[in-house]
């Protein structure tokens, strides 16, 4: 398996951060295989499949570029750099372009664990790599970044929060099923036979989550390493609004059971807004009654108020059966 060795003082200096470009890289990893998790992923990749296929057919390089950097069990390092704190996607792609031909090639033979195909045996494969990931950008994640920002920081708020209750071992075996606390310093990071690594002291380690099924490690030298997850997935299985069980919609309202379903993490009012489109004045009044009857609560993480169900929320969502199936 993978290991890193982690010391206590690094992991208790671990921030959760956005990442335009992991969140780019995860959309560019759906595209590539076509196939979504959930019917959001479906939707999103109906509507942007046909691009990005089209793309590829225009340029085959790029098609044997992309099946070469998504190895089966390593990602080329070089078109997958490690995000710095607050760095923006066209700060991080300028990294993938910078890289030397020769590194490009030879990472390209480790995620492919042979030789490259005589197409690939050429200069230009960094400025071929930005261009799609660019694409992949401004085509398909840009038109929603703001929202799928909101969510993003809405997962990063409710795993905080999961920290201060629960320990930083319940975060970390949440992230993904490859991924837990062993105990002892010991971080397992995928089940891939890798040496295991020591992490240094006062080396960065960032975790990045993105709306897509998608996850990775990587790392920059021995400074600075990243844990890339999928975000929570009642966050992320619908960009737009999560289906309301009929029952529970016509017990307590639509967009009142919306948030009831919703806060199954801990998210704050300003989350709330950002992923129901509900207005504030709106979100306020419908936590105010579920406050009242007991079917949330709210604390205090920092400088947020978090609102969570009530086991009597609980009770009330899973007796509700399920979401009205969608038709069309």
């Amino acid at each position: 398996m993978g290991l890193w060795q982690i010391g206590t003082d690094t992991l208790a200096r671990s921030r959760f951060v956005l990442s335009p470009f992991a969140e780019t890289f995860a959309s560019l990893k759906l595209l590539h295989s076509g196939t979504g998790a959930h019917p959001g992923e479906e939707t999103w990749l109906r509507a942007h499949l046909p691009g990005y296929r089209a793309r590829l057919a225009a340029d085959p390089v790029a098609t044997l570029l992309v099946r070469a950097a998504l190895g089966a069990s390593w990602i080329a390092d070089f078109i997958c750099p490690t995000s710095c704190v607050g760095e923006s996607f066209e700060e991080t792609v300028a990294r993938v372009r910078a890289a030397g031909a020769g590194q490009a090639r030879a990472d390209l033979r480790v995620s492919l664990r042979g030789p490259l195909p005589s197409a690939l045996e050429r200069d230009d494969l960094p400025e071929r790599a930005t261009a799609l990931l660019t694409y992949v950008w401004e085509h398909t994640v840009r038109p929603y970044w703001e929202h799928r920002r909101r969510v993003l920081e809405a997962d990063m708020v409710a795993r905080t929060a999961q920290v201060s209750q629960g320990g930083w071992a319940a975060v970390l075996d949440s992230l993904r099923p490859e991924v837990r606390w062993l105990g002892e310093s010991r971080f397992q990071v995928n089940r891939n036979a890798y040496p295991p690594r020591e992490i240094a002291a006062g080396a960065e380690l960032l975790f990045m989550p993105v709306t897509p099924r998608a996850g990775w490690v990587s790392w920059e030298g021995r400074e600075r390493y990243a844990v890339v997850y999928p975000c929570l997935g009642v966050l992320a299985e619908d960009h737009d609004r999560r289906p309301v069980p009929a029952g529970l919609g016509a017990l307590i309202g639509t967009a009142r059971a919306g948030l009831l379903v919703l806060l199954e993490i801990p998210m704050s009012t300003t989350q709330l807004v950002a992923v129901t489109g509900q207005g504030l004045g709106s979100v306020g009044r419908h936590l105010r009654v579920l406050l009242d009857a007991g079917l949330v609560t709210r604390r205090r993480a920092g400088r947020s108020v978090l609102y969570v169900r009530t086991a009597a929320g609980e009770v009330l969502v899973n007796a509700s059966g399920p979401a009205p199936a969608s038709h069309g």
